[in-house]
């Protein structure tokens, strides 16, 4: 009997960690374990899924050590309204991705996949191939640069004061540009917001 694969999931939230090895402990063949790079090298991972958030505020170096480093496929977890960061590890030479926001089913086929290197997939009508940017489906909401920037910030826990004092905008035009978003995403309150925005990889939550 084979071993079940093992799986390493790297990211600065606790969230993500939290939601991707839940999704995947359910599965009977696989083994998560959540750590950095450093994990890996000590815990022999078999596929690793490395949430693209990590490439916003660095170099990237742990992904240059995690793609040229180690014998290992790579799976870069993306935000769907942040696509230039799976562009970013893409070029760093990551072997797929798959977006933050799919169900058990189709990560547990992006994680088979990697671990069968067949993420371009069999050829036939309906497979998926998870070599390419999510990031860019036409089915994502089209926010005006404004409006996804004011979603951000209100991610990251800042006031229509504050939002306004550090955009050099209006309150006035702090509140249509939330209005506008608001009505674009389907959401009505600020908790909803900040869900959908972190889900798709809009700014980051509060520190605490």
């Amino acid at each position: 009997m084979s071993r079940p694969t093992k799986v390493l999931v790297t990211s600065e939230h606790e969230v993500v960690c939290s939601g991707l090895t839940t999704l995947l402990d359910a599965h009977p063949d696989f083994t998560t374990l959540v750590g950095s790079v450093d994990i890996l090298l000590l815990e022999g991972a078999d596929v690793v899924l490395y949430d693209v958030q990590g490439l916003l505020d660095t170099d990237g170096s742990e992904l240059d050590r995690l793609v040229k480093e180690n014998d290992v496929a790579v799976l870069a977890v993306t935000r769907d309204l942040r696509p230039e960061l799976a562009d970013r590890a893409l070029e760093k030479g990551v072997d797929g991705c798959v977006s933050l926001d799919v169900g058990s089913e189709e990560l547990v086929a992006a994680v088979e996949a990697a671990a069968w290197g067949d993420l371009h997939g069999d050829g036939s009508p309906g497979a998926v191939d998870f070599t390419v940017n999510p990031g860019h489906s036409p089915d994502l909401p089209h926010l005006a640069p404004r409006e996804a920037e004011v979603l951000a910030l209100i991610t990251e826990g800042l006031s229509n004061a504050e939002i306004a004092q550090r955009l050099y905008l209006s309150i006035n035009s702090v509140k249509t540009y939330i209005r506008g978003a608001y009505r674009r995403i389907d959401v009505q309150t600020r908790s909803q917001a900040v869900v959908w925005s972190m889900q798709h990889g809009l700014g980051r939550p509060p520190q605490d």
